[in-house]
């Protein structure tokens, strides 16, 4: 019992890490926003336009530039082109 060779388990164990790690930066990556925060980044967005992120975000409590700005460009940007 004392030959194991753990070699194998500790590159499982790396692969597994890298997984979790992978996961969580997606999960971050899609920020969930309730529907009143996409009416008002909807409204703001027809209001100030495009580039103004930062004053959108300014308008809606613990949110960034870039989340509303990722939002804004996953959700419409394709409608656009």
């Amino acid at each position: 019992m004392d030959d194991i060779d753990h070699s194998s388990s500790s590159s499982s164990s790396q692969h597994v890490s890298a997984n979790s790690t992978e996961q969580v930066s997606n999960r971050a990556s899609k920020v969930e926003f309730s529907e009143d925060e996409k009416t008002l980044i909807s409204r703001m967005y027809k209001l100030v336009g495009d580039s103004r992120w930062p004053l959108i975000a300014g308008r809606i409590p613990g949110r960034t530039a870039d989340e509303i700005e990722k939002y804004w460009t996953s959700r419409y940007s394709s409608r656009n082109e």
